[in-house]
């Protein structure tokens, strides 16, 4: 440790928290991995559900950190609630190793366990979230903060690490087919069950350690009661209480109210994402009136707002790893990896595996680049991160371009993929999370990860919403070739479906109509996948024109 520390100029807490988030994360990311083949496979969900469902869990899990910040801020402090959080996550894993145990005798209640585990972890990852990145930046004080987007790079590869684990390990033992390719639908609990002993580890590893190493630069304990803060916590004339007038909290309500009746009923968002843009939204609006903000304050918190609308973006994009990737993996795509058929919830392991390579090379560029006083501001390289994203689904657009209904993608693209994804999350993801630490009022810290979180709320949200519109794979159009149906004749509305065969189709959750998007039909992967290159392309290039009016809000802060 002592090695690391004096190698890396890092105080000893960030690897304790990089170890209590890698055990975390290989917790979410393992029960990720398998839960929308356990959704349509045990629990005999539909595909566009499941990824409804898987999009609306992720946005939740990103909407209760603005709670989970709050609580900290005002009441318990960052250990407590990491504690509380790391604590609930087990046990709602828990309860998904009951569901899947239980599904074969009796599916409703295995599906009331799977709804109850899916909202504890919710809540779990609220209280755990903001917290264990706000620590991350108390870490330093001012004088280092400049060393903040190295350390939250470092304690990315963390994340990553866990995630590459959990995407190991959970699939393995999780998702199992047979040699003749027939799932084991009584495996998924082995993979929930790992999923909750990574997160008590990760509990047990952080209760033992904080006190030791969690700890200011004098040795006092870091992220303790509110109440115990001290002057020397904040910057000069710094206001040490927020400051919200009754009438602010009022019309707070008022427009929660508003825009969520704007967003469910005239834009048809179900209320799940209409709570996650709502809440965002008023939020946001509430942080900024606080009287006792100043001009710099209220103008970098504006950045941070501004960088969150287009990280939304990012991450609708990003998120299609554990839905219609994993579905395209499943059931288009030769998943021979060196002559192993590799498990479909597997072929996101490389992203973790990519990140984990790449995160330490990624930090020493911008440690670099700040050494010759090149280094671009934050804003420039999350734009970067959007350009590549974008850049990652043109490339997977052309190559299922001809595929047909039959045709597979090979495994190398999915790879190319989450390798030009991983480059685009490094520059994108670490960055945002220092990013708030530097600009972020004392005061406002954890709450300001909580709205921060949110823009990845919105984005789950959004991915769960474009998943839902993928088109029929090849596997689909062969269910109904073998009912005596041509699908692809019923999706070019040149022949109309009897009762029966309709019913047939519904049966086997098959469409009869391609999805809509905009007011634009989906007919083919390759427009599905083009969707998100125009949308991440477009939110890179005017993040990249509005660099120069970011960089005068900041004030000063790269």
């Amino acid at each position: 440790m002592t090695e690391v520390e004096v190698k890396t100029g890092h105080p000893k807490g960030l690897w304790v928290l990089f170890g209590t988030e890698m055990w975390e994360r290989f917790n979410f990311y393992g029960m990720r991995a398998i839960l929308t083949l356990f959704l349509v496979n045990s629990l005999l969900m539909k595909e566009e559900d499941a990824s409804l469902i898987y999009g609306g869990f992720l946005g939740l899990c990103y909407l209760t950190p603005m709670l989970g910040g709050f609580v900290a801020d005002r009441f318990f402090g960052n250990r407590n609630c990491i504690l509380l959080g790391g604590l609930m996550m087990a046990i709602g894993q828990m309860l998904l190793f009951a569901s899947a145990s239980v599904f074969g005798t009796d599916i409703s209640f295995a599906t009331t366990l799977m709804w109850s585990a899916l909202g504890i972890i919710i809540f779990g990852n609220g209280f755990f979230k903001p917290n264990i990145s706000s620590m991350v930046g108390s870490l330093y004080p001012k004088q280092e903060k400049s060393k903040l987007d190295t350390a939250f790079t470092i304690f990315y590869m963390g994340i990553n690490l866990g995630a590459f684990l959990g995407q190991l390990i959970c699939p393995i033992i999780g998702d199992v087919k047979d040699a003749g390719g027939v799932r084991d639908i009584h495996a998924f609990k082995w993979g929930f069950l790992a999923a909750s002993i990574a997160m008590l580890l990760g509990t047990i590893l952080f209760y033992f350690l904080k006190n030791k190493y969690v700890v200011t630069p004098e040795g006092r304990p870091l992220g303790g009661l509110p109440s115990k803060n001290e002057a020397s916590d904040f910057e000069e004339g710094e206001s040490q209480k927020a400051v919200f007038s009754s009438t602010a909290l009022t019309l707070a309500g008022v427009a929660f109210l508003a825009l969520g009746a704007l967003i469910h009923f005239v834009f048809d968002q179900n209320l799940i994402y209409t709570l996650i843009y709502s809440s965002g939204l008023t939020l946001a609006g509430l942080i900024v009136s606080d009287t006792s903000l100043t001009k710099i304050e209220r103008d970098r918190i504006f950045v941070i707002y501004i960088v969150a609308f287009f990280i939304i973006f990012f991450w609708a994009a990003f998120e299609q790893a554990g839905s219609s990737l994993t579905f395209i993996a499943d059931n288009q795509t030769d998943r021979n990896f060196f002559g192993w058929n590799m498990p479909p919830s597997m072929v996101q392991i490389f992203n973790g595996l990519f990140v984990v390579a790449f995160a330490v090379p990624f930090s020493m560029l911008w440690d670099y680049l700040r050494s010759k006083n090149s280094e671009p501001i934050s804003p420039m390289k999350q734009a970067f991160g959007l350009a590549l994203i974008a850049l990652s689904y043109f490339i997977i657009a052309h190559n299922v371009k001809d595929l047909g209904n039959s045709g597979l993608l090979a495994i190398k693209w999915l790879i190319l993929l989450y390798l030009i994804q991983t480059c685009a999350e490094l520059c994108l993801s670490p960055i945002g999370l220092s990013l708030v630490g530097k600009l972020s009022p004392k005061r406002f810290s954890s709450l300001l990860y909580g709205v921060f979180f949110l823009s990845n709320a919105s984005g789950y949200a959004l991915a769960g919403t474009l998943g839902s519109i993928m088109p029929a794979t090849g596997d689909k159009f062969l269910k109904a070739k073998e009912m005596g149906i041509d699908l692809q004749a019923v999706l070019d509305k040149k022949i109309t479906l009897t009762a029966e065969q309709a019913a047939l189709l519904s049966k086997a959750q098959i469409s009869d109509h391609n999805p809509m998007f905009a007011g634009f039909e989906v007919h083919n992967l390759f427009e599905f996948f083009m969707v998100f290159v125009v949308l991440t392309g477009l939110a890179a290039i005017i993040l990249f024109l509005l660099t120069p009016v970011l960089k005068k809000m900041m004030h000063g802060i790269r």
